[in-house]
């Protein structure tokens, strides 16, 4: 279980496109300094790179939609069940040509109070885990 109570999405590709597009904004920030327009460039490739890492690791279950996850897929270690199918209302997913079939929105079975969320088990095999949603109160 989660330290914090609310899903704020730390994710691994979160922070690994973080990292990577803060590097990136040093690199160009000391091209802006050294007035050198290879340094801003390669800044901002580095922005790039960060941008297409981040999207890789997204589309292999290491970031998150644009909803609220199940309580179980809070932690930042584990890795999204619902990504191989794409999520709703995220454009990464429609880039990559991932749509999710009409009726079947893991949106609405949180909202409805119980989810199944996918957690890795011994071996890395998928097990299947009943999640109550969270209200609030």
């Amino acid at each position: 279980m989660s330290a914090h109570q609310y899903d704020h999405g730390h994710t691994v590709a979160g922070w690994v496109g973080t990292g990577i597009a803060s590097v990136g904004a040093a690199v160009a920030g000391m091209g802006v300094c050294f007035v050198s327009g290879v340094l801003i460039a390669g800044g901002l490739a580095i922005g790039v790179v960060a941008l297409l890492v981040t999207w890789a690791l997204h589309l292999a279950g290491w970031g998150k939609g644009p909803a609220v996850r199940p309580r179980a897929e809070w932690g930042w270690r584990v890795r999204d069940s619902g990504a191989r199918a794409g999520h709703d209302e995220c454009l990464g997913c429609r880039l990559a040509g991932r749509r999710r079939a009409a009726g079947s929105s893991r949106t609405a079975e949180v909202a409805e109070g119980v989810s199944v969320g996918g957690v890795l088990g011994v071996g890395g095999e998928p097990e299947a885990v009943a999640v109550a949603a969270d209200s609030g109160r």
